[in-house]
């Protein structure tokens, strides 16, 4: 028998089989909302700080406070101003010297070896990362450099610019912090050449500019942010010179969107720079920054102002792109703690 649309009976089944259908997909829906959990920012990712200093000495001065004042805690050093570090996702600084026991002096009388419990403060600070070609790597020679290398890494700190070896030294350390992939990679232009990294010997990376374009644009394949370290510049400068001018500039021309340097023990300008290629149809590259100087981070250079003074860079990136730098004056006190200026 056929129903009539307008019977009573059609209009029933109608409207049941409309109810069920309704709350099916209710509860379909309801029931893969729980199960993505999707935030209101899906397609956005969060927001990321990274934090970097310059030059970290635990030698010499600092030991002797870490001794007398600290009761030998190498926590003692960033007492002050850990709480600051903690809310950074990366802290990134340059190892000015070696973590080691092992080696003889092969450098001048500013040779800096720290003894090994000196890796605990680094940890206790929250450094992920430092950079190891600056010219105090080798002061205690080549294996007291590879048991730096070794102390590092099992202590689970990253670092960059050296390695046992030429593929390990030129090779970036990526981190993907909250989806973003972030390059670090590290060089020095101060010193003495014979301590590069080669096939099958330990060094660190030099500063050439052929290979720091190849080294860049490789990262930049594999990762959605380029940074550099770079030790260059002039001591007791506080603007940059123009061979720093000349590879931080090459840097953001091949790729990166940061560099910072250390190696002068003053701070230096920061700069907003376009790279030559920014107008060219299809470029691939945008404007990045340079800091040319952080200076001293710890460090015991008590006989200037400028010197027991530095910067911290803040930078906070939103969606791959850097949205802010934010440069933070640092002072060290009496004790070669430093603190955030007020």
């Amino acid at each position: 028998m056929l129903l009539s649309k307008k019977s009573p009976l059609f209009i029933l089944i109608f409207f049941l089989v409309a109810v069920f259908i309704g709350n099916f997909l209710i509860n379909e829906i309801e029931k893969t909302e729980k199960e993505i959990s999707l935030p209101s920012f899906y397609f956005e990712k969060p927001p990321i700080i990274l934090m970097f200093v310059g030059d970290i000495m635990l030698d010499r001065g600092v030991e002797y406070m870490v001794q007398k004042y600290g009761n030998d805690d190498w926590n003692f050093p960033f007492l002050k101003i850990v709480d600051f570090l903690k809310s950074s996702d990366i802290l990134f600084g340059n190892l000015e010297g070696l973590i080691s026991d092992k080696g003889a002096k092969v450098g001048s009388i500013y040779s800096f070896r720290a003894e090994p419990g000196a890796i605990d403060g680094l940890l206790f600070a929250g450094f992920d990362m430092v950079s190891v070609a600056n010219n105090h790597i080798f002061d205690y020679g080549r294996e007291a450099m590879e048991d730096n290398f070794n102390r590092l890494k099992s202590a689970g700190i990253n670092y960059v610019g050296g390695g046992f070896n030429e593929k390990e030294a030129h090779s970036s350390i990526i981190k993907n912090i909250k989806g973003t992939k972030i390059a670090f990679l590290a060089y020095n232009g101060v010193g003495l050449k014979y301590w590069f990294a080669t096939k099958d010997k330990s060094g660190i990376n030099w500063l050439e500019e052929e290979q720091l374009v190849k080294d860049i644009k490789a990262a930049k394949e594999i990762a959605d942010l380029v940074i550099v370290s770079m030790h260059f510049g002039d001591e007791y400068q506080f603007q940059s010179n123009n061979e720093q001018k000349k590879f931080a500039r090459l840097a953001v021309d091949s790729g990166a969107d940061l560099v910072f340097g250390h190696h002068p023990h003053v701070a230096q300008e920061i700069e907003k720079y376009t790279p030559m290629d920014i107008s060219r149809e299809g470029s691939k590259y945008k404007e990045g920054y340079i800091a040319y100087s952080l200076g001293n981070f710890i460090f015991d250079q008590n006989f200037s102002e400028e010197t027991m003074q530095g910067m911290l860079l803040e930078v906070l990136i939103e969606d791959e792109k850097i949205k802010k730098i934010t440069p933070f004056e640092i002072k060290i006190n009496k004790y070669f703690q430093p603190e955030i200026a007020i």
